[in-house]
């Protein structure tokens, strides 16, 4: 009976810090004995970031989400599993998933470290902890107080696992684990747990901030409105290992990308694969010049068509180093309507050449044809002019790069932003460099970037200047190319 009664007395407590992990964290572990000889408490990291969840879930209106960028060993899956932890022991009926961002990853460390508090834990004996998952000891609480490690892959995203994750009424935690490398559709269906009424959801990001694109990314940029967010140096936690943190800096500089990644917590410039740096594009976003800079140049038009799924039909002006985007249309399957759009900005901003994607192009290209107009389809596939590319649309992307970097200025526009980093490249066995394709982003979860390549066509071939005819329609012409034209 007093063993009962002992028991009983640790679920009230437990249930009392059902809004304060920080207080549970204090309350749960053995610190300063044992194991934990060495450590008194979090690290003050730790502690900011438990006293802003539990701040979050006092003025609880809608779920509360969190990411953490950080460097290398600073306790970020100690934190993890204290969340598990905490989660699932102080409220009943828990329900959540874990995932990283590769199996192994989720199973010899994220895992393995839960393994390890459990066994700290001061109510380890309430919950039952397996290879896959925790639950509640309880009998016919098994599948209801539980929380999973869920492992997906490139061939196997297992969406079905976090789109199935509800809990009307309940808790909901989903934690992602090294979350810079998730694939963006285990994000785009996890959102799905975001939808239950009056229910306590939490979702967890942390990681090194490995990559300038995707979902990770963006909850520290384009989505940072919805995200509580944090940056962790690992040189302002005690247990890092501040030796080879130093070799770090000294091998590579504070300003380098490893050294942003792997010890400051802040995302790189570009990414490994990545074609186009977010630095470049950072520098051009909504960047003002004045008229003389460019007004002497042709104007050209870039159009990149698309009639199904969710891509975009994408019409982008470009003179000289200033772009700007015309139109942007969610579906078209009127090719006569779209030329006549094209038609119209021909005319409006006296372009001297028009190009067209020729993959969704070519009814486009015969509509305007019928208006005698003189536009030009481009072949994305077709040889590129310079040997360093695989092909034109590679060679187009490498000579926007270069007008990027010679001061090119686009719009304020978070998309055209997004679709110029997306694209990743690898270099062949000649050398050449190949970009990566519309098919291939989509597989990784990264939308077509079909405003990109409208602005990439402007490049499709030298335009020269011309006086206005009597129909007032320019003929294009082809000449040494300069990105500065």
């Amino acid at each position: 009976m007093a063993e009962l009664a002992m028991q009983i007395e640790l679920l009230e407590e437990l249930g009392g810090m059902s809004k304060d992990p920080l207080a549970f964290v204090k309350f749960a572990f053995p610190w300063g004995t044992g194991d934990l000889i060495e450590h008194e408490g979090p690290e003050p990291w730790q502690i900011k970031l438990l006293s802003d969840v539990r701040d979050g879930l006092m003025d609880y209106a809608s779920a509360i989400q969190f990411a953490r960028s950080s460097g290398h060993g600073i306790g970020k899956s100690a934190v993890v599993a204290w969340l598990i932890l905490w989660a699932i022991s102080t409220f009943e009926d828990t329900r959540g998933v874990v995932t990283a961002n590769t199996q192994t990853q989720l199973t010899t460390k994220t895992w393995a470290e839960l393994s390890k508090w459990h066994r700290l834990f001061i109510a380890r004996d309430f919950f039952t902890l397996t290879a896959t998952s925790i639950f509640s000891s309880e009998a016919k609480h098994e599948k209801t107080w539980r929380i999973d490690a869920v492992p997906w892959s490139k061939t196997n995203l297992n969406t079905e696992a976090f789109a199935g994750l509800h809990n009307k009424g309940k808790r909901i935690i989903l934690i992602f684990d090294e979350a810079s490398a998730i694939h963006d559709k285990i994000w785009e269906v996890s959102e799905g747990a975001l939808t239950d009424e009056q229910t306590e959801i939490m979702w967890f990001a942390f990681g090194n901030p490995t990559r300038a694109t995707g979902r990770f990314h963006a909850c520290f940029h384009r989505l940072r409105h919805r995200w509580n967010t944090g940056q962790i140096d690992s040189r302002t936690v005690a247990i890092t290992d501040k030796a080879q943190i130093k070799k770090w800096e000294d091998d590579y500089g504070v300003d380098s990308d490893f050294f942003k990644v792997r010890v400051l917590g802040q995302f790189p410039n570009i990414s490994e694969r990545q074609f186009i740096g977010t630095d470049l594009v950072t520098n051009a976003r909504g960047k003002h010049l004045k008229d003389h800079v460019y007004n002497f140049a042709p104007v050209i038009i870039g159009v990149d068509p698309a009639w199904t799924g969710s891509d975009e039909t994408a019409i982008v002006k470009r003179q000289g180093l200033a772009a700007s985007v015309l139109m942007i249309l969610r579906k078209n399957d009127d090719d006569f309507q779209l030329a006549g759009y094209i038609a119209k900005f021909e005319d409006e901003h006296k372009a001297d050449a028009v190009f067209i994607d020729q993959g969704y192009g070519t009814g486009v290209y015969s509509a305007g044809k019928q208006m005698n107009r003189k536009w030009q389809l481009v072949s994305f596939a077709s040889a590129s002019n310079n040997p360093g590319y695989l092909n034109k649309r590679a060679e187009m992307w490498g000579d926007m790069k270069e007008w990027l970097k010679a001061g090119g200025a686009i719009p304020d526009d978070q998309v055209l932003c997004d679709d110029l980093v997306g694209p990743e490249y690898e270099v062949k066995l000649k050398g050449t460099i190949q970009l990566e394709s519309k098919d291939d982003m989509k597989k990784r979860g990264v939308p077509s970037p079909n405003r990109a390549d409208a602005l990439g066509l402007t490049f499709a071939y030298p335009v020269v200047k011309k006086e206005r005819g009597i129909a007032g329609r320019p003929e294009f012409s082809k000449r040494d190319y300069s990105p500065l034209e």
